[in-house]
C-alpha cells in the first residue's frame, strides 16, 4: 500500500478527487469569464448606460489601409468613439447584442465578453472616451497618468527596393519622425546565409545615409524568416544598435527563440497577432523576449495595459501596436501615457499626400504629426479628439 498520498477511495467524492487538477483549470476559466461578461449584461440600470452603436468603414483614398470608426452613445447623452478592424452588417449586428444595455464602466467585462470579436479595441477606447468624459479628464489621467509628457514615435518604411525606401524616410523625416522600421530584404532561399546578410546590411547603410543624424532604426523581419536566418541577423546586427529586430520569425517553437536571446544582445520583440496574454507570458518567463508589442486593435486599451503590467513584473518593456485611423493613434497615446514601461508608439506614415491629408481631416487636428520625434499629449477630457462628421461623410460607409 502507498504510504504518504492520499489514494482516492471509491463513494461519494472518490470521483472528484480522482479528477486531475489541470483539467479544471480551462472551466474554472471560462465560468469567472460566463460570470463577467453576465455582470456587464445586467448592468442596464447602471449610468453610462449604452443605447446606441454606429459604424462607419473607411479607406484611404489613394491607399489600401481599411478599418472601421465606431461610436458608442449612452443614456446621459455622451458619445464615445473608438476604431477596428473593418466591420461587416453581420459583426455591427453581434456587436449591438453584446453592448447595447450593458454600462461603459464595466468596459473590462465587456473586453472579456467580446473576446475575439472585431469590435472588442473600439468598445474599449470609446467606453473610456466616454467615463474619461464625464470624469472631465483625459483617458490618460483616468488610467492613472500621466506616467510621461510627450509619446516617442516612429513609422514603418514600405517600398520594393532600397531607393523607394529611402524616398519615404525622407518624407517622413520632413514630417517630423526620427525614428523609423525597415524591412528586411525578401531572402532568395531559406536559410540564405551570408549573401542574405550582406544585402540586409547594406539596405540599413542606405537608409541611416538618407536619414541623417539622430535617427534611429528597427529592423522588421515580419515573422518570415527561419530561425537560422533570424539568427544571422541578430548577430550580426550587435553593433549597429538598432532599436530591436521585430519578429525576426515566426514563434512555433519556443526553443529557437531562447536560444536566439542568448547568443545575442540584438533586443528581440515579439506580438504580432497575439490574440491572448498568455503568449507574452510564455515568450517572458522562457526570458525569449526584450520587447512586448501587443496589438491595439486585438486586445483595446485596457488588455494591453494587462500585458504590459505582466512585462512589467520580468522588466521588458512594450511598444503597442497600432496600424488602423487617427482615433486609434490618439488611443495609443493615451495608452503609452499611461504605462510605466512604454517605449516608443508605431504611427502610419504614407507617402501620398491625398492619405495624409484624409487622416488629418478626420479629427481636426494634427494628431499624427510629431515633432522631433514626439507626438504631445492630448490634453482634453476623453480621447481629447473631435471626429469631423463632415470627413467621416465623404470618407465612410455607413455600416448597415
Amino acid at each position: 500500500m502507498l504510504t504518504g498520498y492520499n489514494v482516492p477511495r471509491p463513494g461519494r467524492f472518490g470521483r472528484l478527487f480522482a479528477m486531475p487538477l489541470a483539467n479544471t483549470a480551462p472551466l474554472r476559466r471560462a465560468r469567472l469569464h460566463g460570470l463577467l461578461a453576465a455582470q456587464a449584461a445586467s448592468t442596464a440600470g447602471q449610468p453610462y448606460a449604452i443605447t446606441t452603436v454606429e459604424a462607419w468603414n473607411l479607406k484611404l483614398p489613394k491607399g489600401t489601409r481599411a478599418w472601421s470608426l465606431v461610436r458608442l452613445r449612452t443614456r446621459e447623452g455622451l458619445e464615445g468613439w473608438g476604431e477596428a478592424r473593418p466591420l461587416t452588417s453581420e459583426a455591427l449586428r453581434s456587436l449591438r447584442q453584446a453592448v447595447i444595455n450593458a454600462s461603459a464602466a464595466a468596459y473590462e467585462p465587456l473586453r472579456l465578453k467580446l473576446r475575439g470579436h472585431a469590435g472588442l479595441a473600439a468598445v474599449n477606447a470609446a467606453s473610456l472616451d466616454i467615463l474619461a468624459q464625464a470624469s472631465k479628464a483625459p483617458v490618460y489621467q483616468y488610467l492613472g497618468g500621466p506616467t510621461r509628457f510627450k509619446v516617442r514615435a516612429y513609422t514603418s518604411l514600405h517600398g520594393a527596393n532600397d531607393e523607394e525606401l529611402a524616398r519615404l524616410l525622407e518624407l517622413a523625416r520632413g514630417a517630423g519622425f526620427r525614428a523609423f522600421a525597415f524591412p528586411v530584404p525578401r531572402p532568395p532561399f531559406r536559410n540564405s546565409g551570408k549573401a542574405f546578410v550582406l544585402a540586409t546590411q547594406k539596405r540599413f547603410e542606405t537608409l541611416k545615409k538618407a536619414a541623417g543624424e539622430g535617427c534611429d532604426f528597427i529592423l522588421n523581419g515580419s515573422g518570415t524568416l527561419t530561425p537560422g536566418d533570424a539568427q544571422l541577423l541578430a548577430a550580426a546586427f550587435e553593433r549597429s544598435h538598432v532599436m530591436w529586430f521585430d519578429e525576426p520569425c515566426a514563434v512555433t517553437s519556443l526553443g529557437p527563440l531562447r536560444k536566439m536571446a542568448d547568443e545575442s544582445v540584438t533586443p528581440l520583440g515579439f506580438g504580432m497577432g497575439a490574440a491572448d496574454a498568455a503568449f507574452f507570458q510564455n515568450l517572458l518567463r522562457e526570458d525569449a523576449v526584450d520587447l512586448c508589442r501587443p496589438e491595439l486593435a486585438v486586445h483595446g486599451i485596457s488588455g494591453c495595459r494587462r500585458i504590459a503590467a505582466l512585462a512589467e513584473t520580468y522588466y521588458v518593456a512594450v511598444a503597442p501596436r497600432s496600424n488602423e485611423g487617427p482615433v486609434s493613434t490618439a488611443a495609443a497615446i493615451h495608452l503609452a501615457a499611461s504605462l510605466p514601461n512604454f517605449v516608443v508608439q508605431h504611427v502610419p506614415f504614407h507617402e501620398v499626400p491625398e492619405d495624409r491629408a484624409m487622416r488629418a481631416e478626420l479629427t481636426e487636428g494634427a494628431v499624427e504629426v510629431p515633432k522631433d520625434g514626439f507626438l504631445p499629449l492630448l490634453t482634453k477630457p476623453g480621447l481629447g479628439i473631435t471626429v469631423n462628421r463632415a470627413a467621416l461623410r465623404k470618407y465612410g460607409e455607413v455600416v448597415a
